[in-house]
């Protein structure tokens, strides 16, 4: 079922009658996905489930958001520390800042998590699904003045930038640094900042 499961309750991933089988996934490329997940945040080995049955999550304050990587033209791009799971079928790519000077002094890191191919993903936000709000560019730019962005269409150029033209400007206006969306694609948004420790 994909839909936003309940924060009282257990989260439950339903793969397809048992047994189920576990392994390690990553041993084989270890170095690569080592300096991947070192990138992105993310675990470097994760575990790999197949076969029939289902699987009974950790509990969490969070929602559970399904993604169909199809739906974002077959790429999306995770803000840090939200993916949970996925399909096999996804490959998992680091992407890095197109402003690396910027993106230090906002603090928000040089790199994301990647998933490409075809399938399903599970993230976490801090919102049910019915609240995340959807935005389209068509060539154009999205400014976003905090950290309310969870996920972005790959095609979509994403910078952290000064909100003024100049640093004078930046201090005049009291905003600082803003995360800019360039070009086609979609922005998957909260509507109030994301928190890290919840």
């Amino acid at each position: 079922n994909r839909q936003v499961l309940p924060m009282q309750h257990l989260p439950i991933l339903k793969i397809c009658s048992c047994p189920c089988q576990a392994g390690p996934k990553g041993v084989g490329d270890f170095f690569g996905k080592a300096v991947r997940g070192k990138a992105s945040g993310e675990s470097t080995i994760k575990p790999e489930y197949t076969g029939n049955g289902i699987l009974v999550l950790e509990p969490t304050y969070r929602h559970l958001i399904l993604l169909d990587v199809a739906d974002w033209g077959g790429s999306v791009v995770l803000d840090d520390g939200l993916f949970l799971a996925c399909e096999s079928s996804l490959k998992h790519k680091a992407v890095m800042r197109a402003n690396l000077s910027s993106a230090v002094a906002g603090g928000e890191g040089l790199f994301n998590l990647s998933l490409n191919g075809n399938g399903v993903a599970c993230i976490e936000a801090s919102c049910p699904r019915e609240e995340l709000i959807e935005i389209r560019l068509e060539n154009d730019v999205l400014k976003v003045d905090g950290n309310f962005v969870i996920a972005w269409s790959s095609t979509l150029d994403f910078t952290v930038e000064r909100s003024g033209k100049s640093l004078i400007g930046s201090a005049a206006s009291g905003e600082g640094l803003v995360n800019v969306y360039r070009g086609t694609g979609k922005v998957l948004m909260m509507p109030t900042a994301n928190m890290p420790n919840i």
